[in-house]
């Protein structure tokens, strides 16, 4: 696993977004590959998800391509927003956990995004991208 040289987690804020509802904005210049935040909450099982997307509208559960982890309860993580041009990358970490990765240059009060990676995204996304297609 990659050591970062920083975790740049403080400079995170939540503020309304023009993407969806609230997002998470960076707060001071972030270098591209660097550590923005890890992604922690519950570990749950596939049954689980299912149930909480289902019963509860969960959305806010990431898959590590193992385990489930449920950031429902977090302050910060779960207003990340789609984007087909994100800024960040999920990259693996542990079991329960992954990192959010810079993947190029985040300048002070940009929204941080990431692409959330399935299919049904891109039928509601509204980028550019997406609505050219």
């Amino acid at each position: 696993m990659r050591k970062y040289d920083k975790n740049w987690e403080k400079s995170v804020m939540v503020r309304s977004s023009n993407i969806e509802g609230s997002g998470i904005f960076s707060m001071s210049d972030i270098p591209g590959n660097e550590l923005v935040m890890i992604i922690q909450g519950e570990v749950i099982t596939g049954t689980e998800c299912e149930r909480r997307e289902e019963e509860n509208n969960n959305v806010y559960i990431f898959w590590n391509g193992r385990y489930y982890i449920d950031t429902n309860n977090t302050d910060k993580i779960k207003y990340i927003n789609h984007s087909c041009d994100p800024n960040c990358d999920v990259v693996d970490r542990d079991k329960e956990s992954l990192n959010l990765v810079s993947s190029r240059e985040i300048k002070a009060g940009e929204e941080i995004t990431m692409d959330y990676g399935y299919d049904e995204i891109y039928d509601i996304c509204a980028c550019e991208m997406c609505r050219e297609s």
